[in-house]
């Protein structure tokens, strides 16, 4: 009819999304924050899992750290890897659960300028496929700050691989050219 808008179909809008796929950038420089009272470097098997994935999709880990689980030194290394240049993304893992000492996500809120409510509702949908009910416990999350995408992960190396693979490197490219974007 005339001065109706065509119907998009589920074929134009995938062959949409993958259109900003593939004008995304390759390579994403990525900084890497372990939240954890116990481990180090050595020991922090997530975190290690995180910079590899990324280099095996081509992207770049600019830096690793661990901060303990508490707020202000969670926000404050989120903080100093948003205000560094050339950072396109951060990926938290670790303190995502419901234990008192599991403060990543409300340490994180606060930073966020917006909220990517898709990333934790499929993360926990993948989860559910893998580990049943328990996937409730986790709080995952993303949002922008700064022009950036931040990730919050689970720390152990089962939840950083689920969402490492199934959500973030398929559209850590695209993510990190909207975000970029400037009104």
């Amino acid at each position: 009819m005339r001065g109706e808008e065509p119907r998009e179909d589920a074929h134009s809008r995938e062959s949409g999304a993958q259109a900003h796929r593939e004008a995304a950038p390759k390579t994403v420089c990525v900084r890497v924050i372990t939240v954890s009272d116990s481990r180090t470097l050595e020991t922090d098997t997530g975190g290690q899992l995180v910079t590899e994935l990324l280099a095996a999709h081509g992207h770049r880990a600019l830096s690793r750290e661990i901060v303990r689980d508490e707020p202000a030194a969670i926000q404050a290394a989120l903080r100093a890897a948003l205000g560094q240049e050339g950072t396109d993304a951060i990926i938290l893992t670790g303190g995502t659960g419901i234990a008192p000492r599991d403060v990543t996500p409300e340490s994180v809120e606060p930073v966020l300028e917006r909220i990517i409510p898709g990333f934790g509702e499929l993360f926990r949908m993948l989860s559910f496929e893998e580990i049943g009910s328990a996937a409730l416990l986790s709080r995952a999350l993303a949002g922008l700050a700064g022009g950036r995408v931040v990730f919050v992960l689970p720390g152990s190396r089962g939840a950083v691989r689920l969402a490492m693979e199934r959500l973030i490197l398929p559209e850590l490219g695209h993510l990190t050219a909207e975000a970029g974007k400037r009104r």
